[in-house]
């Protein structure tokens, strides 16, 4: 039986309250201040009907590009989540703070903040204007752009493995090499496949939109059609991105359920 003793005082549920209060807060005054008429919400259906009227029937006699742009997206995904698995290897025992010191993890997890910081389009506007047009910006931002993210992923594993296994391989004098092969990699094995593979759906995600600034894919076609009133060709890349995104979908998936 819980007696008025038991229960918690008004001062001490004062902190607990405190982070939804803080959340309520920021929810009112950003509804507050934002000046956004919703009344202008009943007037878009019509108008977004229209639109989606005007993308039917999609014009297929465009699908020869729409497939060459969509297999350099794909290659832009690829090769950029290659990219940046590689700079997180390095990149994520460096910030791992049971690998490395502070004075070490601490600026290499502000540099990786930095660079998560960045907008995507951003960065790929850099290397458009570093490299030139075409698919090389595409994967060099892709690269730099998801390091920040998986790396930081990388180290947070590192720093939640079991210590007693790393413990027994130091007290029999294992190297570093070999305390990350068989006493590390072990633990941290499934969780950086599924965030490797979170990364790759991310990256092509993200691939499709970096055409728009010339950094190659199929981003300049939707770019073009829309731009040009060819509502009807755009429609048939946006069910091609559809179709690509479910079956990237399904074979991620079906990835993680064979690693788990």
């Amino acid at each position: 039986m819980i007696t008025a003793a038991d229960r918690p005082t008004t001062h001490a549920a004062w902190p607990a309250m405190l982070p939804s209060l803080v959340v309520a807060a920021v929810v009112i005054w950003a509804a507050a201040t934002t000046e956004t008429d919703w009344n202008r919400l009943g007037e878009a259906g019509p108008r977004i009907l229209e639109f989606l009227g005007r993308m039917l029937p999609p014009d297929l006699s465009v699908m020869p590009e729409v497939a060459r742009g969509l297999a350099e997206t794909l290659r832009i995904a690829v090769l950029g989540t290659l990219g940046c698995v590689l700079a997180s290897l390095v990149l994520g025992p460096l910030a791992a703070a049971r690998l490395a010191p502070a004075w070490v993890h601490r600026p290499v997890r502000s540099l990786l903040a930095l660079i998560r910081a960045i907008p995507l389009l951003l960065v790929a506007m850099l290397m458009v204007g570093a490299v030139g047009l075409g698919p090389l910006p595409g994967i060099l931002a892709v690269a730099v752009h998801a390091t920040g993210m998986l790396a930081k992923f990388y180290a947070e594993a590192l720093d939640d493995v079991d210590v007693a296994p790393v413990a027994a391989l130091e007290s029999a004098g294992a190297t570093l090499l070999q305390r990350l092969r068989f006493a590390y990699w072990p633990q941290i094995a499934p969780v950086v496949l599924r965030d490797t593979i979170f990364r790759f759906e991310l990256n092509l995600r993200e691939s499709l939109i970096l055409g728009i600034v010339g950094a190659g894919g199929i981003g300049f076609y939707i770019q073009t059609y829309v731009r040009s009133f060819q509502y009807e060709k755009a429609a048939t890349v946006t069910l091609a991105i559809a179709i690509v995104i479910l079956l990237i979908e399904g074979a991620n998936g079906a990835l993680r359920r064979w690693v788990s």
